[in-house]
């Protein structure tokens, strides 16, 4: 079977251990992409909300181009490209088992999303399973432990030794011989800062407890090693992770996973079927990933992911954090000198962190500086709450003025504004982002604006 060609390979980075080299953006769609401004002619789009989805690597969308006439069905046909195409979905499990280094007996699960990874693990529960979160989650690790049964949310922690040791003291007072799981972040998507993900680990399984990695904003940005980190299971997204075709990754350990039923009954997670004299049915279901993967799975999303795990492999991790590290401290140091300007932190400004950043302008509502930001320089950033709302309301004091749903606000709400970038910003994006953050704090906006749904747009009046 002939393989199926592969982009241009990107560059890779050599890295020393005493001072990684920092490399060149790597390749993504829509780098010369421009938006128009209100305020007259147009500009490249800087895309700095690459924490909620990532712009695909230049080189996951021709891998993806030169599979596509060979697209066929997965597990369901004899023909040559549905042979190619099953062979290449699995050949993608393996490669995302490498890029995670799993252990010998971990499943990889494809899924949609870390949303759609966190439910599939909360379906596959034992009984009487407890589990334990902190209120620092975003709400896709947040939220679907309340169908399971017991629930213990965890307060915020003001420092990586701290929530080590929350995590203890709650874990000591729990029934020892119950199953127990606990859930935790590698990075906010709110803070961008790092967790102590092998400490805790640890922490669980010294109490009889296991532990599941949203890795769903540490994957992008550092290397994430099941056997180094010692979790049971590690979920994330494709579309963080330069690859947005809709795919997502589940992968740990299988036994709670071969014991629960299918996460979707039908097609593909069955062996067998048969009608009963009865008149009932009798399944046989598979014990392998497939168990959880029913109807036709997504290839090309499949495909997508194992190609970014390959490209972010290749580039290397060191060099992609040396350089992400400087767009960081970039934006730190050009808005050190502006007091109105207030980063968000729980373990302090200096803590390790991706790069995700969040702050408050002092006399400004987030969605009309954000709207200022998009309209006016052409950057893209968020606002709002980061389905993080507890977190969020936490470094707020309390104050978010009554925030909706997920992205939303109502107007005059005190939220927060997110930066966030990655393997394929380049330089002059966060220096634009920097110098028009200075300039709205200190002459305002040059257009007008009006609410609409809760948010601020421009106001077809014109110029402020």
């Amino acid at each position: 079977m002939p393989a199926v060609a592969t982009a241009t390979a990107t560059a890779t980075a050599t890295a020393t251990a005493a001072e990684p080299s920092v490399c060149a953006p790597l390749p993504v769609l829509g780098r010369d992409v421009a938006v128009p401004l209100v305020t007259g002619g147009e500009v490249t789009y800087a895309a700095l909300d690459q924490a909620a989805s990532a712009p695909a690597l230049q080189r996951v969308w021709d891998d993806v181009a030169a599979y596509a006439p060979y697209y066929g069905s997965v597990h369901r046909g004899a023909g040559y490209l549905s042979q190619l195409s099953t062979d290449l979905f699995e050949n993608a499990r393996r490669t995302v088992a490498e890029f995670l280094d799993c252990r010998d007996g971990d499943e990889v699960v494809f899924t949609r999303s870390t949303t759609d990874s966190l439910n599939l693990l909360a379906a596959a529960l034992p009984d009487g399973c407890e589990v334990f979160v902190f209120e620092t989650e975003h709400h896709a690790a947040l939220l679907p432990w309340l169908r399971a049964g017991r629930v213990t949310f965890l307060d915020a922690p003001d420092s990586p030794a701290q929530a080590v040791a929350a995590l203890e003291r709650t874990l000591a007072d729990r029934d020892p011989y119950g199953p127990a799981l606990v859930c935790v972040t590698g990075a906010s998507n709110v803070t961008g800062e790092l967790w102590p993900v092998r400490e805790l680990a640890a922490a669980a399984h010294a109490h009889g407890a296991r532990i599941v990695l949203d890795a769903a904003q540490l994957a992008p940005h550092r290397a994430v090693s099941v056997r180094e980190l010692d979790v049971d299971w590690v979920a994330f997204s494709g579309h963080k992770l330069y690859a947005p075709f809709g795919s997502g990754v589940l992968a740990g350990r299988a036994d709670w996973l071969r014991e629960a039923e299918p996460y979707l009954a039908g097609g593909g997670a069955s062996r067998t079927v048969v009608r009963r004299a009865d008149g009932g049915v009798d399944v046989r279901w598979h014990e392998t990933a497939a168990r959880h993967e029913a109807g036709s799975p997504n290839v090309i999303g499949a495909y997508a992911v194992a190609s970014a795990c390959k490209a972010l492999t290749e580039a290397g991790f060191e060099a992609l954090a040396a350089r992400e590290d400087a767009l960081v401290r970039a934006v730190r140091e050009g808005l050190a000198d502006v007091p109105e300007v207030r980063f968000l932190s729980l373990f302090g400004d200096d803590a390790p962190r991706v790069g995700v950043l969040s702050f408050v302008v002092d006399g400004w509502n987030s969605s009309h500086f954000a709207a200022a930001l998009s309209a006016e320089y052409g950057i893209g950033v968020r606002d709002g709450l980061f389905c993080a709302h507890p977190l969020v309301r936490r470094l707020l004091g309390g104050d978010t003025g009554g925030a909706g749903e997920c992205g939303a606000q109502e107007p005059g709400a005190l939220n927060a504004i997110g930066v966030s970038f990655g393997a394929g910003t380049p330089e002059e994006h966060v220096a634009r982002f920097v110098r028009a953050v200075r300039e709205l704090v200190r002459d305002g906006a040059r257009w007008t604006y009006r609410t609409v749904d809760g948010r601020c747009v421009p106001d077809a009046s014109g110029r402020a």
